[in-house]
């Protein structure tokens, strides 16, 4: 397993937890990333404005000048920015949602990296049933994991929380529905926040999505940097060391008490459990 931190580069998320934010002068995209190697992360993980921001050429030059990967890219600002997501009621919405998530795929297939949807996925309400989102839901993976997997990466879906979305909240649940709908393409996305709302066991979860597990958010049940909540990262660990595991844990959280101590807890609690475990 390997070690990544997010970098927020979208002045409306300025207070989603994302440890490194491009509009502080001390942790713009070089500051974070130059921070992130000297703290010893593998990788850093990206929530862009759009495809068409993307910083190509300089993220290139830093991740080649601190030998870091880029882990994932987020879609996010599709909904922060635009309020597009899959399951609008309004096709060309919808449509538009799809074309938001499909140019992130490219560039992100461009860096070896899969994007992730997350609150773009929507949710049913109003003019939108739950089965009709679970039909909308799924045409959109299935053409945007298409897309992703001409590019040779997968396509990352994350479960949210009851408070973010109605659609699935569970990882088992949500790893049923992919299976359902044939969406072979398609991975899960763990968070560990989210999943100490939802889950019953973590650590069961994971086991029981088994390969479909394709990224991790390594955050505390406060969303904060893990070992600041009440989340026990040892059987998380296990649970992915015995489902073959090898992607990123991902500190997606708060930037609290500092984006530097964030950064500097999230990695210590890395290699603390990885290696315990491991070992």
């Amino acid at each position: 397993m390997q070690s990544a931190i997010t970098i927020c580069l979208v002045p409306e998320a300025r207070q989603g937890p994302f440890v490194f934010h491009s509009g502080d002068a001390s942790a713009g995209l070089e500051v974070a990333c130059r921070t992130a190697a000297e703290l010893g992360f593998d990788a850093v993980e990206v929530f862009p404005e759009s495809a068409a921001a993307f910083p190509r050429v300089e993220l290139r030059r830093l991740l080649a000048e601190h030998r870091l990967a880029l882990a994932a890219v987020g879609t996010g600002a599709g909904w922060v920015k635009h309020a597009l997501q899959l399951c609008h009621a309004e096709p060309a919405v919808r449509q538009r949602a799809r074309e938001f998530i499909g140019g992130i795929i490219d560039v992100a297939a461009e860096f070896g990296a899969p994007a992730i949807i997350g609150s773009m996925q929507g949710r049913h309400a109003g003019d939108v049933p739950h089965e009709a989102a679970l039909d909308y839901l799924a045409d959109g993976l299935a053409e945007l994991g298409d897309r992703a997997g001409r590019h040779g990466q997968p396509l990352l879906y994350e479960p949210l929380n009851r408070y973010e979305t109605n659609l699935f909240n569970r990882q088992v649940e949500a790893a049923e529905f992919l299976v359902h709908r044939g969406l072979t393409n398609t991975r899960l996305l763990c968070d560990l926040f989210h999943m100490n709302i939802e889950e019953q066991d973590i650590a069961g979860a994971i086991v029981a999505c088994g390969r479909q597990v394709g990224h991790v958010h390594w955050a505390d049940s406060n969303r904060r940097a893990l070992g600041l909540g009440h989340t026990d990262p040892v059987p998380v660990v296990a649970a992915l060391v015995s489902i073959g595991y090898q992607g990123f844990l991902s500190a997606e959280v708060f930037p609290l008490p500092t984006p530097l101590e964030a950064a500097r807890r999230s990695v210590a609690s890395f290699h603390a459990h990885t290696k315990a475990t491991v070992s």
